[in-house]
């Protein structure tokens, strides 16, 4: 999820607000989880058997399930599992110590509560009472997670994670056919930097290696382990070199068909390697197993969230090679498939994405339908921020500047007013929320200049909205803004005939986002106003390809604001 650049430096947030509608979903993990209800087995979570231990009893069967839906990062899912295979089992240690580990902080939600640690720590009492029934796998796990857990709560937990990860270390030098033990030591060593693997330039920061040669052993012990293809994926999605997951990532695809999570996870390496079909149909089919994993599981939390993101990167994907209409129902998607009364307890985690509407309309020059979209509720800042912005292009591009000019300065009036604290994404500052609105601060300006045909001044402006973007930093995942500046300053650098520096603008944008039909088009268009006809010629071709499905007409500009490059 998308979210990382600052955001995770930080180990811990405390919650302030009490009011369960102010509450995020990591302070409710442990509520939801262990929520009374019956407990069944699923269908359609592949043939994953756990190697940390083996019971005659049918606690096994919930044992082996809750350790999947641990792999797919749906913690709450996995501990009700768990809970009921201590109920079939009472003196099942593993069950406990796999409560417990559950309930700390994850990849995708590293801020632990107090709550949760505390929901952790019992869990682990209760592993620990049964240490002397424990196999001796299970006894060097349960001493292990020790290390993670302070009580009472820990105002830093960053040496926490430390000592589990090298204690970890140890269990998995002891048991190094386990391929369990090496997943579960991977991660550790991912948690003490969660999406910070790798610098702004792709580079690996010291660690990630070794993260991944771990994972590559795991997987070599078992290639179908689900836990360590979906953690290889995270660690090599940030890097340079993205493809090396690709055959990991055709495994994973359908390996747990059950978890919307899992079947969208391959989308995240097929973004960043010109397969933009390939994560259409992934996100996709992860919706649908979503809408029907809804109806046999209703009651979740952080799950709406990574059903949001499933949407967002199916938008992202379709915009990038013209697909206009599944673009734009994605977006609506994340709208809808929300609970109204989820929706302000998931406002931290997911208001980052929420615009996305509004960048698909912008996108494809909506301006009408975009100026009809009603205010989002006043608790989402970010989405709010980024609806006025939006409605300042759409007045420009229909040149009633007045109204543009009106509607930027509510925008900045919410860009100088910090929101609540409560409201903001966890560990977020006042620094970081403006950082975020940081390149449309710039981007509006740089629209009204273009639309005022100043191309002068709308190339200052947008030269400083691409820096303010690239500062962001990046995932594996949608960018910050779905339509990246760069497509914009490339087509007034062209209005403009400065054709060779839309051509560099274009070669950036094509190095970040492989493939994609906007500035392959927009590449074919200056190459070809430079003379150089035997490349345009070349590259044009790829862009008829990567816009061969495309619902929308063949592109004129590369920027719906600028007609007719």
């Amino acid at each position: 999820m998308k979210l990382k650049t600052i955001l995770f430096l930080l180990n811990i947030w405390i919650i302030g607000d009490k009011d369960p509608s102010n509450i995020s979903y990591g302070s409710i993990l442990s509520s939801l989880s262990q929520a009374k209800s019956e407990v069944e087995l699923f269908d359609g979570l592949g043939s994953y058997k756990c190697s940390l231990s083996e019971f005659s009893s049918n606690a096994q069967d919930y044992l082996n399930q809750g350790f999947i839906w641990l792999q797919s990062f749906n913690h709450d899912e996995a501990i009700r599992l768990f809970t009921k295979a201590t109920e079939i089992d009472p003196n099942c240690a593993i069950a406990w110590w796999a409560i417990s580990y559950a309930q700390g902080p994850n990849y995708n939600d590293p801020f632990m509560t107090e709550q949760r640690n505390q929901a952790s720590w019992d869990a682990l009492q209760k592993a620990i009472k049964l240490l002397e029934s424990a196999s001796p796998i299970e006894r060097d796990l349960i001493e292990t997670l020790k290390t993670r857990y302070e009580n009472p709560f820990p105002a830093d937990r960053s040496k926490l994670e430390k000592a589990f990860a090298e204690s970890m270390a140890k269990v998995w030098k002891k048991y190094p056919e386990n391929p369990d033990v090496g997943a579960i030591y991977a991660e550790s060593m991912m948690q003490i930097r969660p999406w910070g693997l790798y610098t702004t330039d792709r580079e690996p920061v010291e660690g990630t290696e070794f993260i991944v040669e771990t994972l590559e052993q795991v997987l070599n012990l078992n290639p179908n382990h689900p836990g360590a293809c979906h953690l290889y994926i995270h660690a090599v999605e940030q890097g340079k070199i993205p493809e090396k997951a690709l055959a990991v990532a055709e495994r994973l695809g359908n390996m747990v068909p059950a978890s919307g999570h899992m079947i969208h996870m391959p989308s995240h390496i097929y973004t960043r390697v010109n397969m933009w079909d390939r994560s259409i149909i992934q996100n996709e089919l992860a919706m649908e197993a979503d809408i029907r994993y809804r109806k046999i599981s209703p009651n979740q939390g952080i799950q709406h969230m990574y059903m949001v993101h499933n949407n967002h990167i199916l938008s992202y994907s379709a915009m990038m090679i013209g697909h206009k209409n599944k673009a734009l129902d994605a977006s609506r998607h994340m709208w809808t498939d929300i609970p109204k009364d989820k929706l302000k307890m998931l406002t931290p985690d997911i208001d980052i994405w929420m615009c996305s509407v509004y960048d698909v309309q912008k996108r494809f020059g909506l301006w009408d339908e975009l100026l009809e979209e009603p205010a989002p509720p006043e608790f989402m800042p970010i989405t709010s921020a980024m609806w006025r912005a939006h409605r300042a292009i759409a007045y420009a591009a229909k040149k009633n500047f007045d109204a543009a000019e009106t509607e930027y300065a509510e925008f900045k009036e919410l860009y100088n007013t910090t929101p609540p604290q409560e409201l903001l994404f966890p560990g977020w500052t006042e620094e970081s929320y403006r950082k975020r609105l940081d390149p449309i601060l710039h981007f509006v300006p740089g629209e009204i200049a273009l639309q005022k045909e100043d191309y002068a001044l709308a190339i200052e402006h947008l030269k400083k909205a691409v820096l303010a973007e690239d500062e962001l930093g990046f995932g594996g995942e949608p960018p910050e803004y779905l339509q990246p500046i760069r497509h914009t300053l490339g087509a007034v650098y062209f209005k403009a005939e400065k054709f060779e520096a839309a051509e560099q603008v274009y070669r950036e944008d094509l190095e970040e986002f492989p493939g994609n039909g906007w500035s392959l088009y927009g590449l074919s268009r200056a190459l070809d106003a430079q003379g150089k006809s035997t490349e345009a010629d070349i590259v044009e071709r790829q862009f008829l390809t990567a816009w061969a499905e495309a619902d929308v007409p063949l592109l004129k500009t590369t920027c719906e604001c600028i007609k007719d490059m």
